[in-house]
């Protein structure tokens, strides 16, 4: 019963024997032999437009380097008040920019509201001020709880955005989910949409250790080569996180695995809410569930072998916790099987 994150489970099979396929021979290093650009291209095909890709090791060098490709004197990046990059990344995006900083958006479970981002982005005057200016807005896609913007809501920041000259970055570690959440493509999600850049995840949808900043708008980023260089992101053996991104975008094994975890998650979602001692805390989109359970009820989940965590209040909330409740995250990956769920569903029942 491991729920704890997507980031616990395994690799996929096609994934691993693509990387045993690439281990013997040569290649040429640093991201410029034939598998590499074959990617790239690959990558192109995806996003229905020619892109520049680089690999990163992490999510959070990905966010890091996206924000130091944008980044202006006395930077300030536009996000979401619980976005990852702001809560989670421990200043990585302040260190990688040489001292920007974050700036909080409201908006309720999860998604920035585009009006409260045009007063944030007001309250920066453009001319060099001491307080700093704005660089860039950043938004989080699938959420850190769980929902998923729609189109229309990636264009409506967007044009926030863009009406204050400011690119947008998306943080994509949960894009597969999103993606296969909405069934739009890749395309209409980002650059038609109104984004510039995106930090495309693979490592918690079923890769050994798969990042990639994916550059979409071909007016920005243009240092992002050098700066992926100086902060150490350049693989020298960069043909084995292309063989894993050969395989995971071959016959949309991406989609097929995302759309697996949010299955799973929808099975979960219906467990606890048909559970006499739990309820959701509101209806998941991707897959992560979030649920209204007693800290006894969670404490004998977990004495049992349920691997889970508990979770902040977020804002927009409009449930009640009683004193002795909380909320607790919930995390389906591809590799969650329905024995798994149902064997939680017979704890809690």
């Amino acid at each position: 019963m491991f729920f704890a994150s997507d980031n616990w489970a395994g690799v996929h099979s096609d994934i691993s024997a693509n990387l045993s396929r690439h281990a013997a021979g040569t290649a040429v290093a640093y991201g410029d032999g034939d598998l590499d650009r074959a990617v790239y291209r690959r990558f192109s095909e995806i996003f229905d437009r020619e892109v520049q890709v680089f690999f990163a090791a992490t999510g959070t060098a990905a966010n890091a380097l996206s924000m130091a490709a944008l980044n202006r004197i006395g930077g300030i990046a536009l996000c979401h008040s619980e976005a990852h990059m702001n809560v989670d990344e421990f200043g990585a995006m302040g260190f990688y920019t040489g001292g920007a900083r974050m700036a909080p958006v409201p908006g309720p479970l999860g998604r920035m509201n585009p009006e409260a981002l045009d007063r944030a982005i007001k309250r920066y005057s453009q001319d060099l001020a001491p307080a700093g200016q704005p660089m860039a807005v950043t938004v989080t896609q699938a959420t850190e709880v769980g929902t998923v913007y729609s189109v229309d809501d990636v264009r409506a920041i967007a044009e926030v955005s863009r009406r204050h000259k400011l690119p947008l970055h998306m943080d994509g570690a949960r894009f597969a989910n999103a993606i296969a959440a909405t069934g739009v493509s890749p395309a209409e999600m980002t650059w038609k949409s109104g984004v510039d850049i995106i930090s495309f995840g693979g490592t918690k949808n079923g890769c050994w250790m798969a990042d990639a900043v994916v550059i979409l708008n071909p007016d920005v980023g243009k240092d992002l080569r050098l700066l992926r260089q100086r902060a150490g992101q350049t693989f020298s053996k960069a043909r084995f996180i292309s063989a894993q991104f050969e395989a995971y975008l071959t016959d949309d094994l991406w989609l097929r695995m995302a759309r697996q975890a949010n299955q799973m998650a929808a099975h979960l979602a219906e467990t606890i809410e048909d559970a006499p001692v739990g309820k959701l805390a509101w209806l998941p989109q991707a897959n992560e569930v979030f649920a209204i359970l007693t800290r006894e009820t969670a404490d004998k989940l977990q004495a049992a072998g349920a691997k889970f965590y508990e979770w902040g209040v977020p804002q927009g909330f409009d449930g009640h916790l009683g004193d002795k409740e909380a909320i607790y995250r919930f995390v389906a990956s591809f590799a969650t099987t329905t024995e798994e769920i149902d064997r939680l569903g017979q704890l809690l029942a």
